[in-house]
């Protein structure tokens, strides 16, 4: 029954995020479903790989390690990291994902760089821009990005760390409409530092349960959905 449940919802939002592309004027594969697994057992990611959903997504170093480890013998699964990151937890982050998409300040960045040779499977890395000023979120303002652009792309640069993109989380209460504006400043800050950096930036990292057809309408090529994939089965957010 949780299967069918699961398989039921998995299906209505990947036509929601066809539709959505379509409606953009986009291509569906232009756009990954993250699925969210936070706070769901690891059965669970276990189904949805059944169901042909690799691509997942964990918001606690502890939740990832442990699914990553019961899961080793679905080594198809490609793990993201969508939360916050402390640096004292990287040396066992980095080898499991193949994403990270919430590298919040150039200090963070700089430890990723040292600690790349760890991080065989490691090919995409946002950064996280905090467009709705809230203080609970992490990641740059869009002004201290502007400000640390050139030290982050010598960065970059010297150490060859994958960064492929922007990330960033709509402020809480909003819904698609209201989140919009947020994704709008994501994807013209993206083009800015494009231009500016010469850096490829080809990943929008945004978009979740509640507002990721907004999202897709702005660009964006990653949205992580996790409440309205469990609907029905238990706890999940995102």
């Amino acid at each position: 029954m949780a299967l069918e449940r699961l398989a039921t919802n998995l299906n209505l939002i990947r036509e929601r995020i066809k539709t959505a592309a379509v409606g953009a004027g986009r291509e569906p594969g232009e756009v990954t479903l993250v699925a969210v697994t936070k706070r769901t057992p690891p059965e669970w990611a276990r189904e949805l790989f059944a169901l042909n959903q690799l691509e997942m997504g964990e918001n606690y170093p502890q939740e990832l390690w442990t699914k990553a480890e019961t899961l080793q013998d679905l080594p198809e699964i490609r793990w993201h990291m969508i939360g916050h990151i402390q640096t004292n937890k990287l040396k066992r982050i980095l080898p499991v994902v193949r994403m990270v998409h919430a590298v919040d300040s150039l200090k963070l960045l700089a430890a990723v760089a040292d600690l790349l040779p760890l991080a065989p499977h490691l090919t995409q890395i946002c950064l996280q821009v905090n467009l709705s000023e809230e203080e609970s979120k992490h990641g740059w303002s869009a002004d201290s990005i502007r400000a640390e652009a050139d030290q982050i792309t010598r960065l970059i640069e010297t150490q060859k760390i994958p960064v492929t993109g922007l990330m960033t989380i709509a402020g809480w209460g909003t819904d698609g409409a209201t989140a919009r504006p947020t994704f709008i400043k994501l994807r013209r800050l993206s083009e800015e530092l494009k231009a500016r950096t010469g850096l490829p930036l080809r990943d929008l990292s945004m978009g979740m349960s509640g507002d990721f057809e907004a999202a897709i309408a702005e660009g964006a090529t990653h949205v992580r959905v996790g409440s309205s994939l469990f609907e029905g089965l238990g706890e999940a957010e995102a």
